[in-house]
């Protein structure tokens, strides 16, 4: 049994790699102050822009670029560990179309617009980097399509590290949306994550704070654990950050507006929803990676 209280940081990351940096810099002393042990913080923490472009490729960097060596001294400097939304540097250059299209036809090929990974880093109070988690679900829905520049992450992936003796599991964002990505994450053969955390960037529109809270809510319920979802505010997200209990109760709650709040997890909760609703020890399924069309496993 174990408790650890997180401090889940919302606000709009701007174009600005360094002011970026600063903000979580001072979220970070605010956790501290307030008794956090990790801080969460929203998808594209490093660097955003409305349009997913060339601005956004050019912005992002390698794991041992300036951001992330950057949140290695904050996590130092505070005691704090940190998990961060980056835009992370990929070697893809070409789409694959242009690269299948040389493959069978000889010709030269042609550079299609260059990629970058949506990544989660996840950084102990030493600053050593303990797990890294690269979004795989693209958001290619409601009008967007992340996968025109983004490089999904590979779907075997089981990011889950321990602090404090609390086992965290990594999503982002629209992987809200497939329910075996928590699962395999909580469930106790494969990731036995005890808090799932989730940097999101939900953008607004018609219905879409109901489903940010109703998806949370579902995903602590049906696998009986804590689940932080953490926002970017307007003017493209919602805000709406929350901490919820095994049972899918709200213990923290934030509105629209830039802030932090601040709870804690303890796992003795868990262990008690459990012997009440065992669902995961009641499965009878497990979880298996889906091939893509065409037979491919993975990107």
């Amino acid at each position: 049994m174990g408790t650890l209280t997180i401090a889940a940081a919302q606000f709009a990351p701007a174009d600005d790699s360094a002011a970026n940096l600063e903000t979580v810099r001072a979220a970070a002393v605010d956790a501290a102050a307030r008794g956090a042990a990790l801080l969460v913080t929203p998808e594209y923490s490093s660097y955003f822009t409305a349009e997913i472009d060339d601005r956004f490729v050019a912005a992002a960097q390698p794991l041992d670029g300036p951001f992330v060596s950057g949140l290695q001294d904050i996590a130092r400097d505070t005691g704090v560990a940190l998990v961060v939304g980056i835009a992370e540097t990929t070697e893809a250059a070409t789409t694959e179309a242009a690269t299948t299209e040389a493959a069978t036809t000889g010709a030269a090929t042609t550079a299609g617009p260059a990629r970058f990974r949506n990544t989660l880093v996840a950084v102990l109070p030493t600053g050593e980097l303990a797990a890294t988690y690269r979004k795989v679900h693209l958001y290619d829905a409601f009008g967007s399509r992340e996968s025109d520049r983004i490089e999904s992450g590979d779907p075997e992936q089981l990011p889950v590290f321990e602090l404090e003796g609390v086992r965290i599991g990594l999503e982002t964002c629209y992987d809200l949306r497939f329910p075996e990505v928590t699962r395999r994450l909580a469930a106790p053969e494969h990731g036995a994550a005890d808090v799932v955390v989730l940097p999101a960037e939900w953008v607004r529109g018609p219905g879409k704070e109901h489903h940010w809270r109703t998806l949370l809510t579902a995903r602590a319920i049906e696998n009986t654990v804590w689940v932080v979802g953490v926002g970017q505010t307007p003017p493209i997200g919602i805000g709406a950050s929350v901490v919820l209990d095994p049972s899918g109760v709200a213990v923290a709650a934030a509105g629209s507006t830039p802030g932090a709040l601040v709870a804690t997890v303890d796992t003795a909760v868990t262990a008690a929803v459990r012997q009440v609703n065992p669902s995961l020890a009641l499965r009878r399924y497990d979880v298996a990676l889906r091939a893509l069309p065409g037979g491919a496993a993975r990107p």
